[in-house]
């Protein structure tokens, strides 16, 4: 399953650090995070809950950007 996301994140390098905290998150598959549309596509691998990987999501891009925020 793939979902897009609204995001709000203040740099391209920010975006990019996102992108990779999102890829290495148990039940991500792939993930890909567009700085100029403050856009973030994740697909979930077979069987993952979304709401439980999304909040991991968060946490791990919460490192990254703290005042970062995605609608999930």
């Amino acid at each position: 399953m793939k979902k897009t996301y609204e995001i709000e994140v203040d740099c391209a390098n920010c975006a990019n650090l996102m992108e990779e905290a999102t890829k290495k998150t148990e039940g991500v598959a792939d993930a890909t995070v567009n700085f100029m549309t403050q856009k973030m596509t994740v697909e979930f691998e077979d069987g993952a809950e979304e709401k439980k990987v999304m909040k991991s999501v968060f946490k791990a891009c919460r490192k990254v950007e703290p005042d970062c925020e995605i609608d999930f």
